[in-house]
């Protein structure tokens, strides 16, 4: 196979289409030598693989880590960046730091108490739902991040650069918040540890309820916020240092706590739990679990006789359902051994404020009786659902992305990004899984549904089941949480730094800029503002659902990325990763689109609204990118396929809409010379259809090639400043007229084709000295009846209103004269679309002849119109046969003596070069002759055929040729011109033409009318009539149109295409 391998030159914006990343834009020369002499010329363009090879091994990359970037400036003030050499392998790189991501505070705080609400069933659905959503998404991801490298950004990279700027920035900033809430959660998690059980007493607010608890959390919440982003303020290598003990603490958690569980099967922990009736109490405040005891052989009342009755005596009152029930004290984790596991299978919902009951156990219910917040039963603080804890639980499996975050710290990121994300879902899914299975076959169902362990002394109900102490549960998920929101702390501005700096969102720029050595300073601010309203909320219950949305969300589009990529085939497409399918992408998009409904769908909804509002956004404001994304391709293929499809059958009527080619004239500073064409083309763009505007440019494409692309800039700046959707095309050809007759004939694309060109009036036609304008005019009319296309022509383009004017009043006159299709009858419809001529009125005018009744004309006008759902005035204007005006014999005389003096000077320049011609092959054939005489036969002969060749006269061309001869020469044909005798002509009108003086007579009538009905119209749509068959009348023709326009100012010639563009039928 051959390679060959060529590298653009060109900014910042080019550096993705280049093979290597670091390319320097101020290249040293490196050829020397004479072997590849040939290319030498190409060489800045083209560099020699061999130097290519060369930068390609001595790749860097800035890391994408939480390293400190250390730069220092040299004395011409480039910044140099300082970095290491990519060292980390999968296991250190990409395993190790996607298990501390995934395992966390929903672990070691909330996964106990779903298992006892959903039961180790509804339980396994949850973790089997979410761990197979990642295990999808890693593999779209891994197939993604082995496609090419992955520079800074990590995973809104991917989706950006394969999904376009408006999803990269949308889903990039979705994920940025998700990340930034994940920072409040996990804040919220240490907190809850901390204030419930390192040091339940260190609290502001005083109290039992749980309003004092959330004041807590706030207040605590905010000053550990503080100290965390100051932490990541000083300098980021402090999280770099404490990332191995944080994870360190989490691995020593989970081995604690399955080092409990084998601890239950030989004996037990020796934590009870104490019932009343079946209702759970909380022990914190009471050691003996009964109503009475023996001391000293004198039976006296406990802690818990004093709590639900009004005195210490035994013949105190006491709460109903204290005197009717017993107290019994269970264990709270009987086992792996017990058969408890048959019991937590299902699950135990229950609404907010209800008591945590053992279904089990014997009791004496009251009824009608008010829930008792005030003993020291233990409560569901939230109403509990199958959903609620999909949203709650989700965040434990995010994470994933930590590999190809680090893409550039890895040594071989295309091997190590796949197997260690997978392989690192598969063990924390592994552990998910276990450890629902083990809490539910060694834990009481109460004492699992009791969230913060009040009946257990308040110990984490996953901590007493752990060896050998709860203390160690406790001390390592708080480090872990501490830990988890520095990382979130310092991922999320670098991640919102990212975007920032692609300058896709323009109110974003201002945080990409940071301290001098490159950290996000003003993005960690508004990063501690948003994470501190995740902190007001102070519930992890109520925080965890709002980041379970955006990180799906962000999963979804990495899922949309790889299958967009897979089924459009693209060249580029090419992972290394190959265990990847677009039904694994489909199938994991469509999971995490249902995750985000089932979790919250009103989270789901407003996730998705934002995501809306910033992809507009960027639509509509944001920088254009040309990523190659996979949208674009899309849109290519799309394209593509529409193309093919409307081959297939002609367009029918209903279909029909103006598909304009807008033949545009460039001056000389290549600027547009009318731009109220390109306002008139946007006002008529009310039937959305296809615009190409095209110019010619005079000359070769070799010599005027960068002036064509000049001029195609110029007329999409110009399409632009009118809001103009559509193409631009600037042809170089050898003349003006091949190139109309090119553009004519091939622009536009399969079914995407024009079907009708608007020009300009060719105002100075009379003026000009040649008559190329005159003819490359009807030469264009002929050719567009020819291709079955429509014509409007403009004139006085330059009064036409701007598309920032607003017509107040007045009309759209139709002058219907002859039915070519109906265009005229659609195009003041169309026009009536748009803000400009949205107040003005539709008339239209038809011409009756002496035999036609006008009143049934205008009945049967009126009903056509009623059909076509038209609403316009109709009026019938009669025009009687009369006698020819002497004003009609006097214009036709003007016409034919213009038409004659053109012709006559033609004809002398026509003369004049062909003396030239003379005269040069002359003087070459007098230089030839004295070198060799040999060659005067041949000039003889060759004389002879350049004359007859020119249709010169017979005369030969003397030898001795003088100034004299050559003066008298180009005068002989001159004196007898012919110009004389066209002025000595008598106006007899009866030598006149006589279809000429017909052809001025209507157009001089019809004129009469027009200006008399239509002079104060907005405009006026005019048939136009077609240029005559036989060429020698094409000088009368433009005449015949001056006539016709003539005292009107703004006139559109309309010349159908030939076909039914306008119909009756629905």
């Amino acid at each position: 196979m051959d390679l060959f391998l060529c590298i653009p030159l060109g900014d910042d914006s080019q550096r993705e289409s280049s093979p290597f990343i670091n390319s320097d834009n101020d290249r040293e020369p490196y050829y020397e030598g004479k072997n590849m002499a040939l290319f030498e010329e190409e060489m800045d363009s083209n560099p020699m693989v061999s130097s290519l090879l060369n930068k390609l091994a001595n790749y860097t990359n800035l890391t994408q880590g939480v390293r400190e970037h250390e730069e220092a400036e040299n004395e011409e003030g480039v910044r140099r960046v300082a970095v290491m050499v990519p060292q980390m392998g999968t296991f250190i790189g990409v395993y190790l730091p996607c298990m501390q991501n995934i395992l966390g505070v929903i672990l070691f705080l909330r996964l106990t108490w779903i298992v006892g609400t959903a039961g180790i069933l509804g339980s396994f659905a949850i973790v089997s739902m979410c761990c197979i959503c990642t295990l999808l998404t890693a593999i779209s991801m891994s197939a993604i991040a082995t496609n090419g490298v992955v520079p800074a950004g990590g995973s809104y990279y991917m989706i950006s650069r394969s999904l376009g700027p408006e999803f990269g920035g949308a889903v990039g900033l979705c994920f940025y918040l998700g990340t930034t809430f994940a920072g409040s959660m996990y804040i919220l998690g240490t907190i809850e540890i901390l204030l419930t059980y390192i040091v339940p007493t260190a609290t502001v607010f005083k109290g039992t309820d749980d309003e004092a608890r959330l004041n807590n959390m706030r207040v605590y919440g905010t000053c550990c916020l503080v100290l965390m982003a100051l932490v990541v303020f000083v300098g980021v290598k402090y999280v770099n240092k404490l990332a191995l003990v944080f994870l360190a603490c989490v691995i020593l958690s989970i081995m604690a706590t399955y080092a409990g569980v084998i601890k239950t099967m030989i004996e037990p922990p020796e934590f009870n739990v104490c019932l009343l009736g079946n209702r759970s109490l909380s022990n914190e405040k009471f050691e003996t679990c009964a109503k009475t005891q023996i001391v000293k052989n004198q039976t006296v009342t406990t802690e818990l006789w004093s709590i639900f009755c009004n005195s210490k005596y035994p013949n105190a009152t006491c709460d109903e359902y204290f005197t009717l029930n017993n107290l019994t004290e269970i264990q709270a984790i009987p086992g792996l051994l017990s058969g408890v596991i048959k019991e937590n299978l299902w699950g135990d919902y229950s609404p907010a404020g209800m008591y945590i009951e053992n279904k089990d156990q014997p009791s004496v219910q009251l009824l009608d009786t008010p829930i008792d917040t005030d003993k020291p039963y233990v409560f569901n603080d939230i109403t509990t659902y199958f959903t609620l804890l999909v949203g709650i639980y989700f965040p434990s499996v995010t994470g994933i992305m930590a590999g190809s975050n680090r893409s550039g710290d890895l040594r071989d990121a295309q091997r190590s990004i796949p197997i260690g994300t997978i392989m690192a879902i598969l063990t924390t899914s592994f552990i998910y899984i276990s450890c629902v299975v083990l809490f539910g076959a060694c834990i009481e169902g109460v004492v699992l549904r009791d969230k913060f362990g009040y009946s257990v002394k308040k110990n984490p109900v996953i901590g007493i089941l752990a060896w050998p102490s709860p203390w160690v549960i406790v001390i390592g998920s708080f480090f872990s949480c501490c830990g988890a929101g520095l990382q979130s702390l310092t991922g999320a501005p670098r991640l919102l730094q990212a975007i920032a700096r692609d300058g896709i969102i323009p109110f974003l720029q201002v945080f990409g800029h940071g301290k001098a050595n490159g950290e996000p300073t003003w993005a960690l601010l508004l990063t501690v503002g948003i994470c501190e309203i995740g902190i007001l909320i102070a519930s992890l219950d109520a925080v965890a659902p709002i980041l379970s949305m955006f990180f799906l969300m962000c999963y979804l589009f990495v899922n949309l990325a790889c299958a967009v990529q897979t089924l459009l085939c693209t060249p580029n497409w090419r992972p290394r990763f190959k265990f990847y399918h677009w039904t694994l992408s489909f199938l994991g998009m469509s999971l995490c689109l249902s995750l985000m409904f089932i979790s919250s769908w009103y989270y789901a909804l407003v996730a998705m609204v934002i995501a809306g509002c910033i992809y507009k956004y960027i639509e509509y404001k944001g920088a254009v990118k040309e990523w190659g994304d996979g949208i674009r391709g899309l849109s290519l293929n799309a394209a593509r396929y529409a193309l093919i499809r409307l081959e297939e059958a002609p367009l029918h009527t209903k279909n029909w809409r103006p598909q304009l080619l807008v033949l545009c004239k460039l001056d000389s500073d290549l600027s547009v010379k009318h731009p109220r064409l390109l306002s008139f083309s946007t006002q008529l763009k009310a039937g959305k259809g296809l615009t190409i505007v095209c110019s010619v440019l005079e000359g070769t494409y070799m010599t005027r090639g960068n002036e064509a692309k000049t001029g195609e800039q110029n007329l999409k700046a110009a399409m632009a400043s009118e809001r103009m959707k559509g193409f631009s095309h600037v042809v170089v050809s050898s003349n003006l007229r091949d190139g109309f007759s090119l553009l004519i004939q091939s622009a536009g694309l399969g079914g995407m084709k024009h079907n009708a060109v608007l020009m300009a009036w060719p105002t100075g036609w009379t003026q000009a000295r040649d008559s190329s304008a005159r003819r490359n005019f009807i030469e264009t009319v002929r050719e567009t009846t020819a291709a079955q296309q429509a014509l409007l022509v403009a004139k006085n383009i330059d009064h036409f209103p701007s598309n920032q004017e607003r017509l107040k009043e007045g009309t759209i006159d139709v002058w219907w004269i002859v039915h070519d299709g109906g265009l005229l009858m659609l195009l003041p419809f169309l026009l009536n679309q748009h803000k400009v001529w949205r107040k003005c009125k539709m008339r239209i005018f038809t011409v009756a002849q002496m035999d036609d009744n006008s009143i049934q004309m205008k009945k049967d006008l009126q009903m056509f119109l009623y059909h076509l759902r038209l609403d316009a005035e109709v009026e019938v204007v009669e025009m009687h046969d009369s006698d020819i005006s002497a004003f009609t014999y006097e214009k036709t005389l003007v016409m034919e003596q213009r038409s004659q003096m053109l012709k006559q000077m033609q004809l002398s320049r026509n003369e004049r070069e062909r003396e030239v011609l003379k005269l040069t092959l002359h003087k070459k054939s007098l230089l030839l002759m004295t070198l060799d005489p040999l060659y005067t036969l041949n000039t003889a002969s060759h004389s002879t055929m350049t004359d007859k060749a020119a249709g010169a006269t017979p005369d030969r061309v003397h030898m001795t040729w003088t100034k004299e001869k050559l003066i008298h020469e180009r005068n002989k044909h001159r004196e007898g011109m012919g110009v004389k005798d066209m002025f000595n002509m008598k106006p007899e009108w009866e030598n006149l033409n006589q279809s000429n003086v017909r052809r001025m007579h209507t157009a001089v009538k019809l004129n009469e009318v027009v200006v008399k009905k239509s002079q104060n119209s907005q405009l006026v749509l005019l048939n136009m009539p077609g240029p005559p068959k036989n060429k020698k009348g094409d000088e009368n023709y433009m005449e015949f149109l001056e006539v016709l326009m003539d005292g009107l100012d703004r006139v559109v010639l309309v010349r159908g295409g030939g076909r039914e563009v306008i119909t009756i039928y629905s």
